[in-house]
């Protein structure tokens, strides 16, 4: 048993407190709205804790997923200095490389481990305790704290030194945007040409065409129904940082970029808490 503090408790932080705990780790939590913390540690036997300071005081992990680079900025500034010497403050974050290297220098000072651990498989994933953790990081670290991730996670892999985890995300999000995109644009041809979706489907699905977006998402996509995953106001944020990070190394990502504008569409056709399936409805506009 591990002692463990986890800051944020979203959609994707609540959840992943959980599993921690149910894999029998003393848990301690701290969120900014503070009867979300005393609410999980009802539910779940931990311990809500007022302040940063408090949760992180004797963790031996400390686990944060929040919002943006600001929001990480802020937390990271009051539990890293407060943390105890050879802990672990691992930021699930999808955030910016470029942090993650300021966390890591900021962690080595105070004499910590840091990883940067960002995650895929949305808010089922982290409810089911499914997650894919891409870190950075060094070896011996990513040793340390990879048994008790592995309470909220199905696969986890070191990519690198710090920054990695959060640039493997990116490569994740890129190629999620070019997936959704064309299959909404065969769907949505599929049903011009007056071609049964499902048939369709059934006869692709299993050749070159097959990805997890087509296994688990074309009936969704085709009822209209967009309540099943990743939010776009979420996907625009990480891809403005993948974008950011293309604009510094000098990457070619000319369709992430004309499908974060098509993002930007949806956002203007109220679907901001949409999942990023919705492309679709974009294409379809008035058709149904």
């Amino acid at each position: 048993m591990a002692l463990c503090a986890f800051l944020g408790l979203g959609v994707m932080g609540y959840p992943m407190a959980g599993h921690l705990r149910s894999a029998g780790h003393d848990v301690s939590v701290w969120n900014r709205t503070a009867s979300k913390a005393v609410s999980w540690a009802g539910e779940h036997g931990g311990r809500s804790a007022e302040t940063i300071e408090d949760a992180v005081t004797n963790a031996d992990f400390v686990f944060a997923c929040l919002g943006d680079d600001p929001d990480v900025r802020s937390v990271a500034e009051k539990a890293i200095p407060a943390m105890k010497p050879g802990a672990v403050f691992v930021d699930h974050t999808t955030a910016s490389a470029e942090l993650a290297r300021e966390l890591d220098q900021d962690a080595r000072d105070a004499g910590i481990g840091f990883i940067d651990g960002p995650v895929s498989g949305g808010q089922a994933g982290a409810e089911n305790g499914q997650l894919t953790i891409m870190c950075g990081g060094e070896a011996d670290t990513f040793d340390q704290v990879a048994p008790v991730m592995q309470a909220y996670a199905k696969a986890m892999s070191l990519i690198g030194p710090a920054g990695a985890g959060q640039l493997a995300k990116m490569v994740n999000q890129i190629c999620i945007a070019g997936i959704v995109q064309g299959l909404s644009e065969g769907l949505h041809f599929a049903k011009r040409s007056g071609l049964d979706p499902e048939l369709v489907i059934g006869a692709i699905s299993k050749g070159a065409a097959q990805s997890w977006q087509m296994e688990n998402r074309w009936e969704t996509m085709v009822a209209g129904k967009f309540d099943y995953g990743f939010a776009i106001d979420w996907m625009r944020k990480d891809l403005r940082i993948t974008l950011d990070e293309a604009r510094r190394n000098g990457a070619k990502l000319p369709v992430t970029a004309l499908v974060d504008q098509f993002y930007g569409d949806v956002q203007d056709m109220g679907g901001n808490r949409w999942d990023t399936s919705s492309l679709i409805a974009r294409l379809e506009g008035g058709d149904e």
